[in-house]
C-alpha cells in the first residue's frame, strides 16, 4: 500500500493541470488605494471603470484610481452608470454622482428627498434601470425613481427583497420564502412559487428565447418557461455546489461567468460547458468573487474579497503560468505527431496539443533542456546531458559525451546533423534508419550555442565571450581548417547568430550585422539594427520559424520580419508586448510557431500562447483626464477641463494627466506630448502618463497629447490651451503707465538740466556778487571785531569802576566803623551827642543800602548772572547769591568780610557753606566755577 502510495504521488509531481488561460490583471488594495472589497462594478462611455467599495465610489481610468468616499462615510454597495451619471446606494442613502468641469465627481442625494421614509438600518444592494425608473434595491424594499416626474415609489414586501434582477424588457426580484415576482405597473406580481425557487437563494436571472435562465447559489442553473421549472446541467455543477455561487454575470458572446464564495470563478459556454476554470492556484488574487462586470471591451471583472483582477478574454495571448515550480522555466518548445513538447530546466513535458490534459514529464531527461529539433520526421532535443531522440512520451540519448546546445543539417548531406556542444561541434549520422554518434569535430573545442552552415560548408560560430568564428572542415567532417576569427563584428552579452533568407545574420547590442558572401564580411543591416536604435537593447537573439519569418526582441517590443511578396524588401510588424511583462529570460528568449499563425513563447513560469492573426484592437480615444496648477512649493489644484485656462503669474506650474482607457494585460499604451509655445518638436514616445512643466513664462500655450496603441496612432490628439498671465508689473496698463512715467521724468531731467545750467549761470553771478559780499563782510567783521573790543573794554571798565566802588563803599564802612569804636570808647553814659554821632554812623554803614548800589551796578555789568546762578542752584539765598557776586567780580575773601560786616574766617565759612549747597566735586575751584557759569 505504501508503495502505491509513492508511485502516486510520483504520477502527480510528473504532470500538472495545462489550461492556457487568458490574462490576469491584478490590482491590489494598496495600487488603487481603497478597501479590500468590491460589492458592484459599472462603466461609463468613456469607458472609466467604476466601483462600489468598502471605503466609497472608486473610479479607474486605465491609468490612475481615484476614490470618493461615501457621503455618510459607510461602505458603498452598490453602483449603476446611467447617462452620464454614476448612480450609488450605501447604508442609509442613495444618489448620484455627476462629473464637474474640473474633472472631478460630485454627489447628489436622491434619498434625502425621502428621508422620513428610509428604513433604520436599511442598506442599498443593488441598482436597475428600466426605460426611464430606476430602482434602489434594500433587503427591505424597492425604491422607484421616476427620472422625468422625480417621484418615488416603493414596492414593500412582508418578507423583504432578497435580490433584483432586469432583463431586456422586465425586471423580478426575490422574497424569502415566497418565490420570484416580476413588477408591473409599479407592483409586484409572483410568476414563480417553485420549491426549488422557494428555498434557494437565487443569483441572477438571464433572459433566453423561451423563457428564463435561473442562477441559484447551491443548485446551479434551472430553466424557467411558463410555470414548469427544469434543470439545466452544466459540467461544473458539482463543483459550484460546494463553492457557492455569489455572483453571476451573462457575457456578450453569451456565454457565463459565475463567481464562488470558494472556488474563484467559472467561464462556461451557452451550452454549460466548462470554457475556463480560474481560482487562486491558477492566477486569480482571491478565490471569493463578490462582483462580476464584462466592460466594451470583453474584459471580466472581479471584485475579489481581498482586490480587484481582470481578466482580459478577447485577447490574442493566452499564458499557462506555473505555480508549482514543476514545469519550470521554458527554454524551448515544438509540435510533433499531434504532441506538444515543452522544454524546461526541470526536463522535458509533453501533453496532446490543443487538449486541456496534463503534460507529462518524459522519464530520462531530467534536468536543463536547451532545444527541440524536427529533422526527417525524428524529433531530437538538445540537453544539459547530451543528445535525446524522443518518440511519443519517451526519449533515447544518443549522446552522452557533452551538453548539446543546437542542431544543423548539413547542406547535401541528407544523413549528417552537426550539433553544437559545450566543447565545440560534434557529428549525428543516420545509418540503417538509426541515428547515431558518428564523431567530434577535433581542432575546434569552444562551446558552440549559435553556429551556421553556409552553402560552401563554412561554419560560422557566434560565441559569446570570444566573438565570431569561421573554419572548415575536411570531407569526413572530422577535423576544422582554415580557423579565422572575426575583429569585426565584436563580441556581445546576449549576442546570436542565425541563418535567414539564406543569409546569415549576428546580432549583439551595437546593431545586427549579416554576412555578405563574396567577402565575408558582415556589414550592419539598417533596417534590423533600427530596433535596437528606437528601442533598448535587452538582448540579441535571433529565431527564425517556419514560415520564414525572423524574430527579435527589445524592452518593450517583440518584432518580426518577414520577406515581402512584391520585393525583396523586408515587412517590419511590432507586437507592443514589453520584456518586463512577458517574464522572459534574456538571452534566452524563444518563440515556437506551433501553427500558422499561433505561436508559443517560453517563459520563466510557463509559457503564452500569442495567435498574430488576432492583433488587432479597438481604436480608442485619448483624453486629458485632470490638470493642476500650483504656486511655487503650494498644494494643486485642479481646473476647468473643457474651457481655454488664464492662469496667475505665479501659478505658471502646471500638470497634465492624460489617459486612454484600456485594460490589456500584455499591451500598454505610449503618449507623445507637444506644448507649443514651449517646445518646437513632439516628445519621445513614453509610457508615462503625466507630465509637468515649471516656472513657465507668460503667454498662450497649447498642450497636445497624441497616443499609440498596439503599435498604432490613435486618431484623436486631445489638446487644451491655456495662458499664463503676466505678473501686474508687466501688464499692458502698467507698461502705459511706465511710458508715462519715462516721458514725464524725461521731462523732469530735461528741465533739470536747464534749471542746471540756469542755476550755474546764476550761480557764477552769484559768486561774483559773493565775493563782493565776503569782501564786504569781511569789513563789517573787523568792524564788529573793533566794537566788541570796544564792548568788551566797557565792561572791563564797568568791572572795575563797580569794583572801585564796592571797594569805596568798603573803605568808607571801615573808617565809619573806626570812628565808631572810637567814639565809643571816649563816650559817656549821657554825652548825647555823641550818641546821635554814633546812631548816623550806623545809619549810614547799613549792610542793605550798600547792596542794593552793588546789585544795581552788577546787574548792569554782568546781566542775569544772579538768575542764571539761581535757575542752576535753587536752594541759594539771597546771601549766596551776594557772595557769588563778589566772587564773580574776583574778590579776596579779605575784601569781601567788610561788606558782610563780618570777619575773615566768617567769609570762609561762607564760601564752604556755598560749596556744600552747589554741591561741587572736591577738584573743582568755587571761583573757577562761578566764572564759568
Amino acid at each position: 500500500m505504501k508503495t502505491k502510495l509513492s508511485f502516486l504521488c510520483f504520477l502527480m509531481c510528473l504532470s500538472l493541470f495545462s489550461q492556457e488561460l487568458p490574462p490576469i490583471i491584478k490590482y491590489p488594495s494598496t495600487i488603487y488605494g481603497a478597501g479590500n472589497q468590491s460589492w458592484m462594478i459599472a462603466q461609463d462611455e468613456q469607458n472609466i471603470m467604476y466601483f462600489a467599495n468598502n471605503e466609497g465610489l472608486l473610479e479607474y481610468n486605465g491609468t490612475n484610481w481615484e476614490l470618493y468616499p461615501t457621503p455618510n462615510e459607510t461602505i458603498m454597495r452598490s453602483v449603476k452608470v446611467i447617462d452620464n451619471k454614476m448612480y450609488t446606494g450605501c447604508y442609509m442613502n442613495f444618489g448620484y454622482w455627476t462629473r464637474q468641469s474640473n474633472g472631478k465627481l460630485k454627489y447628489t442625494s436622491l434619498s434625502d428627498k425621502i428621508k422620513n421614509k428610509i428604513l433604520d438600518d436599511e442598506q442599498f444592494w443593488n441598482i436597475l434601470k428600466y426605460d426611464q425608473w430606476i430602482l434602489f434595491q434594500s433587503l427591505n424594499r424597492i425604491y422607484i425613481y421616476n427620472t422625468k416626474t422625480k417621484r418615488f415609489k416603493i414596492i414593500a414586501p412582508e418578507n423583504g427583497v432578497v435580490k433584483s434582477f432586469c432583463t431586456k424588457n422586465s425586471i423580478y426580484y426575490q422574497t424569502t420564502n415566497e418565490g420570484l415576482f416580476e413588477i408591473e405597473e409599479g407592483k409586484g406580481k409572483l410568476i414563480s412559487n417553485h420549491p426549488v425557487i422557494k428555498k434557494n437563494t437565487i443569483v441572477n436571472v438571464f433572459a433566453v428565447d423561451d423563457g428564463l435562465l435561473i442562477q441559484t447559489q447551491l443548485e446551479g442553473f434551472y430553466k424557467l418557461v411558463g410555470t414548469v421549472l427544469t434543470p439545466f446541467k452544466t459540467e461544473v455543477d458539482s463543483q459550484i455546489k460546494s463553492g457557492f455561487v455569489y455572483s453571476s454575470q451573462k457575457l456578450h458572446n453569451g456565454s457565463y461567468a459565475l463567481g464562488t464564495v470558494s472556488d474563484g470563478i467559472f467561464i462556461l459556454s451557452d451550452s454549460g460547458k466548462l470554457n475556463y476554470h480560474i481560482s487562486q492556484s491558477k492566477g486569480l488574487s482571491n478565490n471569493t468573487v463578490l462582483s462580476l462586470f464584462e466592460d466594451k471591451d470583453q474584459n471580466v471583472w472581479i471584485g475579489l474579497d481581498n482586490g480587484i483582477n481582470c481578466i482580459n478574454l478577447q485577447t490574442p495571448v493566452h499564458s499557462f503560468t506555473d505555480d508549482t515550480g514543476v514545469l519550470g522555466t521554458v527554454y524551448a518548445s515544438i509540435t510533433h505527431n499531434g504532441m506538444l513538447y515543452v522544454g524546461t530546466n526541470q526536463g522535458l513535458f509533453c501533453k496532446r496539443y490543443q487538449s486541456n490534459g496534463d503534460f507529462q514529464f518524459i522519464d530520462g531527461t531530467k534536468g536543463q533542456v536547451w532545444s527541440l529539433f524536427e529533422y526527417d520526421n525524428t524529433l531530437f532535443c538538445g540537453h544539459d546531458s547530451g543528445t535525446f531522440i524522443v518518440e511519443n512520451t519517451s526519449a533515447k540519448n544518443i549522446f552522452r559525451n557533452s551538453g548539446t546546445w543546437k542542431f544543423e543539417p548539413v547542406p547535401n548531406y541528407k544523413n549528417v546533423l552537426f550539433q553544437g556542444n559545450y566543447y565545440g561541434i560534434s557529428v549525428l549520422e543516420k545509418i540503417n534508419k538509426q541515428w547515431r554518434f558518428k564523431n567530434k569535430i577535433e581542432g575546434f573545442n569552444y562551446s558552440s550555442r549559435y553556429f551556421e552552415i553556409a552553402p560552401n560548408q563554412e561554419i560560422y560560430v557566434s560565441h559569446e565571450y570570444k566573438g565570431v568564428f569561421r573554419f572548415k572542415t575536411d570531407y569526413s567532417f572530422s577535423k576544422a581548417k582554415d580557423f579565422y576569427a572575426y575583429s569585426s563584428p565584436k563580441k556581445g552579452k546576449n549576442a546570436s547568430l542565425t541563418k535567414f533568407n539564406n543569409t546569415i545574420y549576428y546580432a549583439y547590442k551595437d546593431g545586427i550585422f549579416k554576412l555578405i558572401s563574396v567577402t565575408k564580411q558582415f556589414e550592419k543591416d539598417k533596417l534590423l539594427s533600427s530596433i535596437f536604435e528606437k528601442d533598448e537593447y535587452t538582448s540579441g537573439k535571433l529565431i527564425v520559424d517556419k514560415s520564414n519569418k525572423i524574430w527579435l526582441f527589445s524592452k518593450n517590443y517583440i518584432h518580426y520580419f518577414s520577406v515581402s511578396k512584391l520585393s525583396h524588401q523586408l515587412k517590419q510588424n511590432v507586437i507592443p508586448i514589453p520584456s518586463s511583462l512577458t517574464n522572459s529570460m534574456q538571452g534566452f528568449e524563444n518563440i515556437t510557431q506551433i501553427s500558422k499563425a499561433a505561436y508559443l513563447i517560453g517563459t520563466t513560469d510557463g509559457y503564452y500562447m500569442l495567435n498574430i492573426d488576432d492583433l488587432s484592437f479597438k481604436n480608442y480615444t485619448v483624453s486629458i483626464s485632470e490638470i493642476s496648477i500650483n504656486e511655487q512649493n503650494q498644494a494643486l489644484k485642479n481646473v476647468v477641463l473643457n474651457t481655454e485656462g488664464n492662469f496667475k503669474s505665479n501659478e505658471n506650474n502646471i500638470t497634465f494627466n492624460y489617459t486612454v482607457p484600456e485594460y490589456n494585460k500584455y499591451i500598454n499604451s505610449e503618449y507623445q506630448y507637444l506644448l507649443e509655445g514651449f517646445q518646437n518638436e513632439w516628445s519621445e514616445w513614453s509610457t508615462k502618463s503625466s507630465v509637468n512643466f515649471k516656472n513657465l513664462s507668460p503667454g498662450k500655450y497649447t498642450f497636445r497629447v497624441r497616443a499609440k496603441y498596439a503599435n498604432t496612432l490613435l486618431q484623436n490628439t486631445a489638446t487644451y490651451t491655456f495662458i499664463v498671465l503676466k505678473p501686474w508689473y508687466l501688464t499692458n496698463l502698467a507698461c502705459f503707465i511706465y511710458l508715462l512715467l519715462l516721458i514725464v521724468i524725461g521731462y523732469f531731467i530735461n528741465k533739470a538740466y536747464r534749471n542746471f545750467y540756469q542755476k550755474q549761470k546764476e550761480k557764477l553771478i552769484e559768486e561774483n556778487n559773493l565775493l563782493l559780499e565776503i569782501k564786504e563782510l569781511e569789513n563789517e567783521q573787523q568792524l564788529m571785531k573793533l566794537r566788541n573790543e570796544q564792548l568788551s573794554q566797557d565792561v572791563d571798565n564797568k568791572n572795575r569802576e563797580l569794583a572801585v566802588s564796592t571797594m569805596s563803599l568798603n573803605s568808607k564802612n571801615e573808617l565809619l566803623a573806626f570812628i565808631k569804636e572810637d567814639l565809643k570808647k571816649t563816650a559817656q553814659d549821657d554825652n548825647r551827642n555823641i550818641k546821635s554821632v554814633i546812631r548816623t554812623i550806623n545809619d549810614n554803614i547799613t549792610e542793605e543800602d550798600s547792596w542794593k548800589v552793588f546789585k544795581e551796578a552788577f546787574d548792569n555789568a554782568d546781566k542775569d548772572f544772579l538768575k542764571r546762578i539761581k535757575q542752576i542752584h535753587p536752594l541759594l539765598t539771597p546771601n549766596d547769591l551776594r557772595l557769588c557776586a563778589y566772587l564773580r567780580l574776583n574778590l579776596s575773601s579779605k575784601e569781601i568780610a567788610p561788606l558782610f560786616n563780618i570777619s575773615v574766617r566768617s567769609v570762609e565759612i561762607k564760601r564752604y557753606r556755598l560749596r556744600k549747597k552747589m554741591d561741587l566735586q572736591h577738584e573743582i575751584g568755587l571761583v573757577e566755577y562761578i566764572l564759568s557759569v
